[in-house]
């Protein structure tokens, strides 16, 4: 078995593949003072170690990259894969600074190739909300980074002392009636709308009408709300994982 680990500056993703089918998966809060052995006592409560092939890992977080070494050598024994700098990837990357393209974007690029062809737009929700382009000819050519949904929103909560924190959820209409229900219909109508916007700014530089397949951990509360995203995978970047680790396998 393959396990695809997706080390987010705020969670981090597990998911265990047999072949090509995803089976369980976990999320949890990354913490970058985490040891190779606490990640390994950890993991040992949600799955037998024993049984892993291999780890493919994609982390925004250089200080635990080690620890999952230590993790792979002590714990799992198995090998490790983590996605960098000459890894085989099978997507060309037309980026003026390759080194700096987040290795979770590569991987959301990768599949979004894999499974809907080029070109192809992936906006991903997580501490940035992240667009990622695949173009036409099949190539990685950049994206757009904006502020993310929960930090906008705990920004917004830090300088606005009346207000306070609401649940992610989608209010009953727009136009709220309550200061809670008021920053709801912000939230979810406000990030659709800049998806939207984006969106169309892209596929107007690219001249086509790209497919968006939205990602994340809070893609399902604004996919419904936005009329570009045509696709839902939560799982993306973990698919993307595994499909960088087979292309490494010869």
């Amino acid at each position: 078995m393959l396990l695809a680990v997706d080390v987010g500056n705020t969670q981090t993703v597990f998911g265990l593949y047999e072949g090509e089918e995803l089976g369980d998966r976990w999320r949890i809060a990354t913490e970058a003072h985490r040891t190779g052995d606490e990640l390994g006592a950890l993991l040992g409560d949600f799955l037998d170690l024993g049984a892993i092939d291999g780890i493919c890992l994609s982390s925004t977080v250089p200080r635990l990259i080690p620890e999952y070494e230590h993790l792979a050598e002590r714990w799992a024994r198995a090998e490790l894969l983590v996605i960098g700098p000459g890894i085989r990837t099978g997507i060309p990357i037309e980026y003026e600074s390759p080194r700096e393209v987040g290795p979770d974007r590569i991987a959301n690029a990768v599949a979004a190739k894999e499974r809907y062809g080029s070109p192809a737009i992936v906006a991903d929700f997580g501490t940035s909300t992240n667009f990622d382009v695949v173009s036409p000819a099949g190539a990685y050519v950049g994206g757009v980074l904006a502020p993310g949904i929960e930090i906008s929103m705990d920004a917004l909560f830090a300088r606005a002392a009346r207000l306070v924190k609401v649940d992610y959820v989608e209010p009953p209409q727009v136009i709220g009636k309550t200061t809670a229900s008021a920053l709801q219909s912000g939230l979810v109508y406000g990030f659709a709308g800049q998806v939207d916007g984006i969106v169309d700014a892209i596929r107007g530089e690219l001249g086509v009408d790209a497919p968006v397949i939205g990602t994340g951990g809070l893609v399902d509360l604004i996919a419904p709300h936005s009329r570009t995203i045509s696709a839902v995978e939560p799982f993306l970047t973990l698919h993307g994982l595994r499909i960088v680790w087979e292309r490494n396998r010869d």
